[in-house]
């Protein structure tokens, strides 16, 4: 027997479904796709770059702030998704703000289940905001950062395992390797 099919919402009704639900979602052609629960080695990388960009912002000392997961990026009136983590430059948001609005940085983690989604549609989805310059994929398991970047009409790519790489603009720098080092061992008592 065929499930029936899920009503399709807008934007705005799923912001307001949403807000206040336990759980994780995104909107996807009006349809409200659940998130799957994150393992351990997911959870320590969205740290680590959530970490890395907050520092590397303060020290650039440039107008943005960083956000980790929660915030929704507004693909269309039918689409959004909840990044690991965002950067957003210029004004501030509001702190009733449930999406960001222009995105400089995206920052998506990799999972079994989010794979093929992170390196496909949203990839093509992202780079349709025109504030979009980068989009990190981060893969804990092979330790690397796919980087895309919006280079005029091209979107450039390159796979990084060590190194710096340089976020131009907003004109800040990431320790590639750091985002995958090994939690520093707790000192003896």
């Amino acid at each position: 027997m065929a499930e029936p099919a899920q009503p399709t919402m807008t934007l705005d009704e799923f912001l307001r479904w949403a807000e206040g639900r336990p759980g994780r979602y995104e909107l996807v052609a009006g349809r409200v796709v659940a998130m799957a629960p994150e393992r351990a080695a997911h959870v320590r990388c969205k740290y680590r770059i959530a970490e890395a960009l907050t520092r590397s912002v303060a020290r650039a000392g440039v107008d943005c702030e960083v956000f980790t997961d929660g915030l929704m990026v507004r693909i269309d009136h039918l689409t959004a998704y909840g990044p690991d983590a965002l950067v957003h430059c210029g004004p501030r948001l509001s702190d009733d703000a449930l999406e960001a609005p222009h995105p400089v940085i995206v920052v998506e983690v990799v999972s079994p289940s989010s794979g093929a989604v992170d390196r496909g549609r949203k990839l093509v989805d992202y780079f349709r905001l025109p504030s979009l310059r980068h989009y990190l994929v981060l893969d804990p398991d092979r330790r690397v950062v796919v980087h895309h970047e919006r280079a005029g009409r091209e979107i450039r790519t390159r796979i990084l395992g060590d190194g710096v790489l340089r976020l131009d603009p907003p004109g800040i720098e990431l320790d590639v390797a750091a985002l995958f080092a090994a939690p520093a061992e707790p000192e003896p008592r």
